[in-house]
């Protein structure tokens, strides 16, 4: 973990302005800065750089935060890897906590595997762009293939001499141990003779990049020459300690940004449809080259889109290669749909016979939802086949039973139920059928669309209203707390001392027995406590720079908001002859009382569903003691009601 100290340095030097302003274009607007958001394609400047308040916001999607979320976001990496991001740009050094011996060791393994791939990456890059073969052999099958310079460039490709030997020998020359070129693959070595031998000899290379740019493994493709009756034309480094096939994706390093500015991402097969879908101006696009879809690649995905396109070949392999992976991006609740270039075809191939708008257009004209595509494609197969037209509602019910989000399964079930031309009934048992054989939720009996908000007489403990309103108001507090925790608030009355925000909120708490519902407001709050009598202690700051990615984050969305609001809040204090410390005096009584109140009414509410229950209805005893106990609550909700007075207002 990063120390505090290292992130306040880091904080200091980095300052907004300068590190937007790599990626953005800013201009001058008053006391801040503005430019055109680089997470959504936007048409006027939506997104305010703050300098003073060391923030960013985009009033248009909503994204923004401190310098550190802002690269975090941009740059797609976690907390600590955007801090050292920072670091390196402004020459600071990393102080992180000592590691035990074992994470010393899997570190050095793992360090040593990465700087190792990077020398490789660029020996065979070096190749490539300078050797005789490398120029006349490796650069001449990209050039056949129409590949780009800048896109060899931008995706580093390189090519390995016919040496069984070469890069191996030259690896050692440079210092690089034997063990390490091993485990990472890009050597082995035989029995009979105990020599290292190169694995991609006379190939050429295409480097594999994780999400967060490091060289993780390689790809290297035998040349057409010699390809005839090779079976095998493409290798891949074997997994390693930084390199698992089935986490990993081609593409992702070079396209996450693209999927997160257009909220998509094209699944093609391999290594060339990629780097063809580039050079027709589609970035975001990503490759699993060959291997079955798994989970952790989705999820990977899911980081950053929830729609995905799948783009493969139209013959039967393509197809059926569709629909293996369409059940599993279900269950992980993605959005998708389906394109099948004409039969012959894949991106490679389509994308030599037509212009960037040909492909774009082509794109735009026939990807379909999965539904109508799976149902058309099973259709077709069964046929009047009365057996295999049971099976594939079977099927269809089965992927939409994978659905996670109700209100999304209920309209692909209305949507399956029109293009089979059944009854909708049936289909939704069939459906049901296949989410308990999983023991998840089925939908209900007679569908219907699905409501906005619980029916409170069906269910008052699972009232959707009353949760929203508790943590609303939770929110509310805590980021008063974040803002001002620190800042005087009201005066005791029984000592006359002054108490912070924090300090009431904490004697409310303790009076009542509460605590913060969400875990990470307790745990802010609790950090609170501890720190805020600290010299120079300003919440805030020490929210924003905190070790802890989600406190961080969560201080930096607070206190944009509060950036956002500034205008009219302040002009609304202007007019009421109010500051802050004369707003946070009314605001968080007021807010405290709201809050009881509807911890209140939740309680109330959990009582009178006990007294709906027939085990409590047929017990004389326990149904007394639950009206007392509802009895007891309703006299604390007027009690309550009536200490706040008509300035109270109940969140709904």
């Amino acid at each position: 973990m990063i120390d505090r100290a290292t992130i306040e340095r880091i904080m200091e030097a980095a300052h907004i302005e300068d590190v937007v302003s790599d990626f953005v274009s800013l201009r001058k607007r008053g006391v801040n800065y503005v430019g055109l958001c680089p997470f959504h394609d936007d048409k006027t400047p939506s997104f305010y750089v703050s300098p003073s308040k060391g923030l960013c916001k985009c009033f248009a999607c909503g994204k923004g935060g401190n310098v550190v979320h802002f690269i975090m976001e941009h740059e797609q990496l976690g907390y600590p890897d955007a801090l050292k991001w920072l670091a390196k740009k402004y020459h600071i050094e990393i102080k992180e906590r000592e590691l035990t011996s074992e994470e010393r060791e899997t570190q050095t393994i793992r360090e040593s595997l990465f700087l190792v791939n990077e020398f490789a990456c660029q020996y065979f890059q070096n190749i490539l762009h300078n050797h005789m073969d490398g120029k006349n052999i490796g650069m001449q099958y990209f050039r056949q293939r129409g590949i780009r310079d800048d896109i060899i460039d931008k995706f580093k490709l390189g090519f390995s001499t016919n040496a069984p030997d070469g890069f191996a020998k030259a690896a050692i020359q440079n210092g690089y141990q034997k063990d390490y070129l091993l485990k990472a693959g890009l050597c082995y070595e035989r029995e009979s003779d105990q020599m290292l031998h190169d694995r991609f000899w006379g190939r050429v290379i295409f480097p594999w990049f994780n999400v967060g740019g490091k060289v993780v493994a390689f790809g290297g493709r035998v040349l057409d020459s010699r390809t005839k009756g090779v079976n095998q034309k493409y290798i891949n480094s074997p997994e390693s300690e930084i390199y698992t096939k089935g986490r990993e994706l081609f593409g992702i390093w070079q396209g996450k940004q693209a999927i997160v500015k257009k909220d998509c991402v094209y699944m093609v097969e391999g290594y060339t449809d990629v780097i063809a879908m580039h050079q027709c101006g589609l970035e975001n696009v990503v490759a699993n080259s060959g291997t079955a879809l798994s989970q952790q690649q989705i999820k990977l995905l899911h980081r950053f889109t929830e729609n995905i396109t799948l783009l493969y070949d139209g013959d039967e392999a393509g197809i059926h290669a569709s629909i293996r992976g369409i059940d599993m991006l279900l269950a992980e609740g993605m959005n998708i749909k389906v394109l099948l270039l004409p039969d012959g075809d894949d991106p490679d191939s389509f994308s030599r016979k037509h212009s960037v708008t040909e492909f774009q257009d082509y794109i735009a004209r026939h990807e379909e939802d999965f539904i109508r595509f799976k149902t058309n494609l099973l259709l077709k197969e069964a046929q009047n086949d009365p057996i295999k037209r049971a099976e594939l509602i079977t099927d269809m019910a089965n992927s939409i039973g994978l659905i996670p989000d109700e209100v999304k399964r209920y309209v692909f079930l209305k949507e399956c139920a029109q293009l089979l031309r059944i009854e909708e009934k049936i289909l939704q048992n069939a459906i049901n059928n296949s989410i308990k054989k999983r023991g998840k939720n089925s939908l209900p009996e007679n569908p219907q669309p699905i409501p906005a908000v619980a029916d409170v007489n069906q269910n008052p403990v699972s009232n959707i209203t009353e949760h929203s309103a508790i943590a609303v108001l939770e929110r509310e507090i805590i980021s008063e707390l974040i803002r001002y925790g620190e800042r005087a608030c009201i005066q005791a009355e029984t000592n006359g001392q002054i108490l912070s925000v924090a300090d009431v909120v904490n004697m409310s708490f303790e009076m009542d027995g509460l605590k913060f519902q969400n875990p990470l407001y307790d745990s802010i709050f609790k950090d609170l406590l501890l720190h805020q009598h600290d010299e120079n202690f300003v919440a805030s700051h020490f929210f924003q720079i905190h070790p802890e990615s989600s406190v961080s984050i969560l201080a930096a969305d607070v206190c944009s908001d509060r950036y956002k609001l500034r205008e009219s809040i302040e002009k609304q204090m202007t007019e009421l002859g109010k500051n802050d410390e004369n707003r946070l005096s009314e605001l968080i009584p007021q807010l405290l009382i709201e809050y009881k109140l509807a911890l209140l009414k939740r309680q109330q509410e959990e009582l009178r569903a006990k007294l709906s229950q027939p085990d409590v209805l047929n017990d004389s005893v326990l149904s007394g003691e639950v009206m007392r106990q509802c009895m007891d609550v309703s006299k604390k909700i007027q009690e309550v009601a009536k200490h706040a007075g008509e300035r109270v207002v109940m969140k709904s």
